[in-house]
Parts: C-alpha cells; structure tokens; sequence
C-alpha cells in the first residue's frame, strides 16, 4: 500500500463540506485521523477505514450495514457525520477521489435475521463489492443463526452459491455480562469444514486492515467471520506503525515480538485477541524470559505449517492455548480436534471452568476470574 493512498484517505477527514459545521467533541478526532495517516499509531477504527478508503481508491465498492455501524456500536467509527446545525449528511469516504468506488453504510433495523439475509444476497449477487454486516455485539448473531446455518457456512457445498460477506462480530471478556461478552467463536468453528470459510480474530490494526484487503480480493469467494474487538479499540498499545500498512500482508500466526533467547522459554502461551495485551502487560511489570506469546491470528483454515514454524523456534518449550471462554466453548475444542499436538508436543489449556453461560453477569467476579487466569497462564 502506497503512503501517498494512506494520505489520501486520511484527508478526506480533513475536508468538511462548505458550511458544514463539525460537532466539537468530533473535531479533535477528525485531527487524530489526517495526523495519524502521516504519523502512525494508527488505532482500530481509522485501520478499518483505511482498508475500505484504499479499496474504494482503487475501484472496489464497500456497503457496510449494522444496527449502529455509521456511528460505531463503540462511538469509535465516524463513518459518516452529521451538521446538527441543518441535518446535513456528510461522508467522507465518498469524497477521496474523483474516480473512485462507492461507499454504502446503513443503520440496519433491529433483526439480524432480516439484515444478514439481505446482505448475504447481496453479496452473493454482488461479487465486485466487499459486503459486510456487523453485530452490535457478537452475541446478537444468535438472531440470524438460520442464516448461518443453511447459507453461509454451506450455501458453496449445497448450490455452489459463492458469496464473500464479512461478518463483524464484536467479542471479549470484559465483565459486559453473558449477553454481551462472547460471539460464540466455538459455534463457527464447528461450522468449518471443506475449506468454507475464513474465521479470523486479528489482534492489531494493520491485521485487520490487510485481512480485509485480502478479503475483498480473494479468489475463489468464501465468507469471511472477524472477532472484532471492544476495549482494544482504544487500547493505546493496540495501534500500528504506517510502515505496517505500506508493507507486509496478513499473517495467520505472529511470533513474540521481544528478544529472547528461544532456546530457553520453557512455556510458549499461544493466544489472541485482546488477552494477548493483558498477558504482555502482565508480563511487562514482571519480565520472565522463559515464557513467550505467540498470536493465532486465523482460526481456519488453520495455518498448521505457519504455527509449526514459530513453535519449532522453541525447541524446549510446553505449549498452552490460554482463552478467556470457558472450557467447553471458545477456540479450545476445536484447536483440540485439529491438533492435539504440534509435532511431538501436545497442548495444555488455560480457561474457566466450563460453563452453560457465556460470562458470569458480575463484574467483580468477571474481574476475580480474569487475573486467575492469567496468573495461571503465567505460573504467578
């Protein structure tokens, strides 16, 4: 990806309409976003706005729909603004260049069912466009499992009827409660089979970005589910470097960033999502070189040639998949099934205790139960 792009669409949040009056509050993070397409420390929101600002640049129409996709379920997306002065509708992304795609993005009414299905039409008619729906929290698309079920994870086996929707569902253990807490990563992973869709959990920005820049590129189309995050969208340590967007393309599995001698790390955490940053954190108060964290960026396919590469680098090592889900939901089943070992080593766990909720409803305890599980992961 060319800066000069970067920079384009990181204007077009710079050049309000004639008289278009800008909300105060929203003012500040208009600034943030031209600064950071020259700057870095790119976060989430404006990550995913570059991968649909790019595409648009280079021809590729972006419909985005959702029950509060324009503002952002998290008030972090800004996709369009609006002048409460005489009602004006301002998009920016529809305003990079002159020759560009079109951007379409819709506050969705209250039913998934209804809106999945019609943007699961319309992306299987529309093969140009990168389609996406969004969850308001990952645990909604419970409402639209019939969708899931009959099209989306079996429509290419059944009618050889191709689509390529992306599904955004907001997931992490954040003490939000049982129904806003967990997108049921274990449901569409048992889904996954004959190579029918892509489920990813991209844990930083420029992942994400070049995940679905992949996306709307690939061949041939297969769905797309993204466990998109929650507090990592303001997570300081949660942003990339521009030098992450020009270069690079998406990586399944990320290896520890620090140096450490590998031949002495004696427990490799393998991980993803935002417990990642808690663990680093953790780790980064007390720094113990013999444990190193290693990223599951892509659930399926599961890139067991990638994974067996970087474990390889730890020759004497235990390897232990730590979730925030309970035991019997969550990645952990699944991971099971499709590896039990890798090589000669097999995989320990770390998680809560299985449980028929997703997430207890306290806070308190939610909090209790995360720092067992990371003193756990740690051997703290």
């Amino acid at each position: 990806m060319s800066p000069d792009v970067i920079a384009l669409v990181g204007d077009a949040f710079g050049k309000r309409p004639p008289g278009f009056t800008v909300h105060p509050k929203l003012q500040q993070l208009l600034d943030n976003r031209v600064e950071m397409s020259r700057e870095g420390d790119i976060d989430w929101a404006f990550a995913e706005l570059l991968a649909f600002g790019s595409l648009l640049v280079e021809g590729i129409p972006v419909r985005l729909t959702g029950q509060d996709s324009r503002r952002g379920t998290f008030v972090q997306r800004h996709a369009v603004l609006h002048d409460r002065d005489n009602g004006q509708e301002w998009f920016p992304l529809n305003n990079i260049a002159e020759a560009q795609g079109r951007f379409w993005i819709y506050d969705s009414l209250l039913s998934e069912y209804a809106v999945m299905g019609f943007e699961y039409g319309y992306s299987v008619e529309r093969s140009d466009t990168l389609v996406l729906w969004e969850a308001q929290f990952g645990d909604f698309a419970n409402g639209a499992q019939i969708v899931i079920d009959e099209f989306i994870s079996s429509a290419d086996q059944k009618w050889g009827q191709q689509s390529s929707l992306v599904l955004l569902l907001p997931h992490g253990y954040e003490g939000s409660g049982p129904d806003h807490s967990s997108a049921r990563i274990e449901r569409f992973l048992q889904l996954c089979a004959e190579n029918n869709m892509t489920v990813a959990q991209p844990s930083t920005p420029a992942s994400y970005f070049h995940l679905l820049r992949r996306q709307a590129y690939a061949h041939p189309r297969k769905p797309l589910v993204v466990f998109t995050p929650k507090s990592m969208l303001r997570m300081r340590a949660a942003t990339s470097v521009l030098t992450d967007f020009t270069g690079g393309t998406f990586e399944p599995v990320v290896d520890d960033q620090r140096a450490i001698d590998k031949a002495g790390v004696r427990r490799v955490l393998l991980v993803t999502g935002k417990l990642y940053y808690e663990l680093y954190n953790t780790l980064a108060k007390s720094p113990d070189p013999q444990i190193a964290l290693v990223r599951i960026e892509q659930f399926y396919p599961l890139p067991e040639a990638e994974l067996a590469d970087v474990v390889g680098s730890y020759p004497n090592a235990e390897l232990v998949w730590v979730q925030e889900e309970p035991r019997n939901q969550g990645a952990w089943t699944f991971l099971l099934s499709e590896l039990g070992t890798i090589g000669s080593r097999r995989i320990g766990l770390v998680s809560r205790p299985a449980s028929a909720a997703p997430a207890t409803g306290s806070s308190k305890r939610h909090a209790q139960e995360q720092k067992k599980l990371i003193d756990e992961a740690l051997e703290k």
